[in-house]
């Protein structure tokens, strides 16, 4: 039982701080287009996607998604189980190098698996091939270590080490540099063989040199076969244009990345989100890190103490012990204290090693890794080396309790860290699905070729461009060729492009997926704003640009104007996608979009009475602009009392409503007929309640 403890160990924190919430949680970022790709468009243009950028990556896609559904639930479990099996192979190498310490091995390993650097484990679509690819690198590790272990399986076992060190190094370039740290590994291997300095140096080559030739292979294809990543090297032409600052930025972003991987990342675990209003998210977080906690206690007092003399190569035993190196090994595998503190400056040297090789593949293209979404991804080939050398570090200290104190609480808060992480991704998956929701309710057809311009900041964890997979998805769900009906941009991304060149009507658009292209136009735009707890709205040509309640810096007030209410139409055309087929609550959102939608076909009756059931629910807007419909519903069935009313009470919640009611009501004015005291007193109110005519 004993020897499955770590395991089981890994596999319970692995759930503390990654499984709490998977059934709350989604669809990512790059989850989405990939998903889109594959599940719509089919397998070939999922081939085509990858064929410029990562091929033999590819083949995996193709692999796993003709195995697993298009549900988020069995990719967040497949990315949970490949995250756990990675610290299990993590302590798997630690337990050879550094036999009879269990602890120590389950310390690298739990620190690896709940690294707070990385904080994007539920983009579990493309992170679980991602973790896939790192487990075929340490498990080549692993391979190669059993085979000097094991001479009789030598070669059978070095053959399927080089198939899983080829598999990293063909399909992906995170791990790539990371390679090179083998030779490290096979030092450390060696270190206690009573060998000379030009003995080990041979034998260690022997071993390194099969992985070393795989390495050169993958490096000549990248070179010569296949060179058309999507990041080219950009390093050597600025080296040749200003040698000095490049080399100066260089070691600038050298040192930046050790910090922040080191440091700054395991700082972060004593930062709380503004939560003072989520005591539940809190009282959850806090049973995270207790039962963590006591976990990691039990588990640590439960493994076997470490055993300070080890020594299973014979080969000090049969050798004569005269050279000062062998005579140094001798003295310090027989002093416990010497030994342990050896292991630990080993394990340091080890970590620091595995770290100056980790960030070339980011280095070398001018990126810079953060702690922000998404560039967090870039601390992945990071998490071994820094796992290493705090282990080492803790184990300096000669007090197991206090080691054990340290390591029980570093792994907590992480764990209690990824947790809040995962709230907050639960969070927005749910506000995207509301996103989409309201998207078809208000707009149940959409005609082809159409773009929809749309602000940043509603949404945390997705791009534009993760988001117009799923408008296209849900509206041209038979679609098959490479020519995409629909788009999603953010103005502040994409203007000044050609995506979209300005907001200006009659301008040809272009934008291209590498599985397909959208040709459209900025005559065929729906602006829409969307910022929670409002609605989403599409923007009314004709009132919004006069509303200062939509920040100036979105440019969405200016994207107003490009909106043509004629793409959408009244068929109902519309179909969700499998991950979003379970529909919200009809809220006030619902009577809204509804509203809106019936109001822009002029179909007042259904306007009023979609406002008397939502107003009879106690419903009421979070922006006061989702009281336009209703205003301009009733005034058209001559309710204008309650036209007035719900005017002045948006006037109130927000004086800068002003000038769009204005603007209202003087369409209001325009479209209905001159007759009756009763208008005539409304507009004459209105106009003096919010000073139209100045």
């Amino acid at each position: 039982m004993k020897r499955f403890l770590p395991y089981f160990v890994l596999l319970i924190v692995a759930i503390l701080a990654y499984g709490l919430l998977l059934p709350r949680l989604g669809f990512y970022w790059d989850d989405l287009p990939i998903l889109w790709i594959r599940y719509q468009l089919g397998a070939e243009a999922l081939t085509r996607y990858f064929s410029t950028n990562r091929p033999v990556w590819g083949i995996l896609y193709q692999l796993t998604t003709s195995i697993i559904p298009d549900e988020p639930i069995y990719w967040q479990i497949f990315a949970l189980i490949w995250r756990w099996l990675g610290a299990v192979v993590v302590f798997a190498i630690v337990e050879k190098l550094w036999k009879g310490k269990p602890r120590l091995a389950l310390s690298v390993a739990l620190l690896f698996l709940v690294y707070p650097g990385f904080t994007q484990q539920w983009s579990a679509f493309l992170y679980s091939h991602f973790f896939i690819v790192l487990f075929f690198f340490l498990f080549s590790y692993l391979l190669m270590l059993r085979a000097i272990e094991e001479p009789s399986r030598y070669w059978k076992l070095t053959a399927l080490g080089l198939l899983f060190s080829a598999l990293n190094l063909w399909m992906m370039e995170y791990f790539y540099v990371l390679e090179l740290m083998r030779v490290g590994v096979i030092l450390a291997a060696l270190r206690y063989e009573a060998l000379s300095l030009r003995e080990r140096a041979v034998k260690t080559f022997k071993l390194w040199l099969p992985y070393l030739i795989v390495f050169i292979l993958a490096v000549l294809s990248r070179l010569f076969i296949f060179n058309n990543q999507v990041y080219g090297i950009g390093l050597g032409a600025s080296l040749k244009s200003a040698p000095l600052e490049t080399v100066i930025a260089l070691a600038r972003n050298i040192r930046f990345t050790l910090k922040l991987v080191l440091r700054e990342a395991w700082l972060q675990t004593t930062h709380f989100p503004n939560i003072a209003s989520a005591e539940t998210i809190l009282i959850s977080y806090y049973f995270v890190i207790g039962l963590a906690a006591l976990i990691l206690v039990a588990a640590f007092l439960l493994t076997h103490s470490e055993i300070q003399v080890v020594n299973d190569d014979r080969s000090l035993q049969r050798k004569e012990i005269s050279s000062p190196i062998r005579r140094y090994f001798a003295e310090f595998i027989l002093n416990p204290a010497e030994e342990l503190k050896m292991t630990s400056l080993w394990m340091i040297g080890l970590g620091i090693f595995a770290l100056l090789l980790s960030g070339w593949p980011f280095w070398l293209v001018g990126f810079v890794p953060s702690l922000a979404w998404p560039a967090s991804r870039f601390t992945l080939p990071f998490m071994f080396g820094v796992s290493l050398i705090f282990t080492g570090v803790v184990y300096l200290i000669s007090w197991e309790r206090v080691r054990i104190v340290l390591l029980v609480s570093l792994v907590a808060l992480a764990a209690g860290k990824q947790f809040l992480a995962a709230n907050e991704y639960a969070q927005d998956w749910q506000t995207q699905k509301e996103l989409f929701w309201q998207l078809t309710w208000r707009a149940p057809n959409i005609a082809p070729d159409t773009a929809i311009v749309m602000n940043e900041g509603a949404l945390k964890f997705y791009a534009d461009n993760s988001l117009s997979p799923v408008v296209n998805w849900i509206y041209a769900p038979e679609k098959r060729s490479e020519d995409i009906d629909y788009v999603l941009l953010y103005p502040t991304t994409r203007l000044r492009s050609s995506a979209l060149p300005k907001l200006e009507p009659d301008l040809p658009i272009f934008t291209e997926y590498l599985a397909g292209q959208f040709h459209g136009n900025t005559s065929r735009i729906l602006a829409v704003y969307f910022m929670p707890p409002g609605c989403l709205r599409v923007l009314d040509p004709e009132v919004e640009l006069a509303n200062r309640l939509i920040p100036e810096q979105s440019l969405m007030r200016f994207a107003s104007r490009l909106t043509n209410y004629e793409l959408i139409s009244s068929e109902s055309t519309a179909q969700m996608p499998k991950p979003y087929e379970l529909e919200p609550e009809h809220g006030w959102c619902y009577y809204f979009e509804k509203a809106d939608f019936a109001r822009q076909f002029e179909k007042w009756d259904e306007v009023a009475a979609l406002g008397n059931k939502a107003f009879a629910q106690g419903l009421q807007p979070a922006d006061p602009a989702e009281r336009f419909p209703f205003v301009e519903g009733y005034a058209h069935l001559g309710s204008w009392d309650r036209a007035v009313e719900l005017s002045k009470r948006s006037f109130d919640e927000s004086e800068r409503m002003g000038k769009p009611l204005c603007e209202l009501w003087e369409r209001i004015e325009a479209e209905t007929a001159a007759e009756g005291p009763e208008r005539s007193e409304a507009l004459l109110a209105i106009k003096r309640m919010f000073a139209c005519n100045s």
